[in-house]
């Protein structure tokens, strides 16, 4: 009983780190940075990695994305003008804003800017102008955590800032499947860039994933977050190797490691299924072209007569 016990633990511990691909590919095992992660397939629920799915750690501005869900969930006004107060300050981590106090923009203005820039300030304003204030805009967000069963999670303001908001990879790949059905959460967090006008000056804010503007990448959903008690955070919704897929990166202890770990989960992916594979062929069959395509070009120019010429042109055309 006890060698049965021990085999079943190794078969789910094997489980939880190798995609599930019908293709029978074997990949080399996945070594993450990040201390906690989740490969999830978002179309069957599936885990396909997982890696310390049910600590519970802080997840600094990951905490946005229920942010966005409560504003959007309660209908209120998006073209209504909201002010940044002395309230939105970050005293806590002492962080800075280009928005500054007093500056007004628009509840859909302020959810963009919280979204894709990670706007501390503009996430604090929405809570502040939710009905009943910002207390009951946290109470909201826990209730909506409750509500999609995320039991590890708590929420203690809707910045992030604090690090008693906290999650599980786990409960961050049911998150993030949830805020994916909002349009405007797919729009504002995607987005490469934004300008607002802040004082009669236009100023752009950036998002602040950078995979954004890769090529390589086809992202329906993103949030980063940072704060030292959280260490580098990523979520996304992408489609990878043909399928959609919920990445979940929690506590990555470098700068760039969380965009490595979200390449090597890519590639992980791509090994599986067999398209790195393909990928690979296809620029030594391009090389191979044409090489072949040189070698005829050359022995044409050694030879003389119009023979010589008419093979140079078929070799081309083919």
């Amino acid at each position: 009983m006890l060698r049965q016990a021990i085999a079943g633990c190794v078969a789910l511990a094997a489980a939880l780190t190798q995609p599930a691909f019908a293709s029978g590919a074997s990949p080399s095992p996945l070594e993450l940075k990040s201390s906690a992660a989740l490969v999830l397939d978002e179309e069957t629920g599936q885990v396909l990695y997982g890696k310390n799915t049910e600590s519970v750690l802080p997840i600094a501005s990951i905490t946005k994305l229920m942010t966005a869900m409560v504003v959007l969930d309660a209908n209120l006004d998006l073209n209504e003008q909201i002010q940044v107060s002395v309230e939105d300050i970050d005293t806590l981590k002492g962080t800075q804003s280009r928005l500054r106090v007093g500056t007004t923009l628009t509840r859909g203005e302020m959810l963009r800017l919280a979204l894709m820039a990670s706007e501390n300030r503009a996430a604090s304003a929405l809570g502040r102008h939710y009905p009943g204030g910002l207390d009951a805009f946290v109470s909201a967000m826990n209730l909506k955590s409750r509500l999609l069963g995320l039991q590890g999670t708590r929420y203690a303001d809707p910045t992030g800032l604090s690090s008693n908001n906290v999650s599980t990879a786990e409960d961050l790949g049911r998150l993030v499947r949830a805020a994916h059905r909002y349009e405007l959460i797919r729009e504002f967090s995607t987005a490469n860039a934004f300008a607002v006008n802040i004082g009669g000056r236009p100023a752009a804010f950036r998002n602040t994933n950078r995979l954004l503007a890769s090529r390589d990448w086809d992202i329906g959903l993103s949030k980063t977050g940072f704060i030292n008690e959280a260490g580098r955070c990523l979520v996304m919704y992408a489609r990878l190797s043909g399928r959609a897929v919920v990445i979940v990166l929690l506590d990555s202890w470098g700068k760039y490691s969380r965009i490595g770990d979200a390449a090597r989960i890519r590639k992980w992916l791509e090994v599986a299924d067999g398209s790195e594979a393909v990928r690979q062929r296809a620029p030594a069959a391009r090389a191979s072209r044409k090489g072949s395509t040189h070698k005829v070009t050359a022995r044409a120019r050694k030879s003389s007569g119009t023979s010589a010429a008419v093979s140079v042109r078929r070799s081309r055309a083919g």
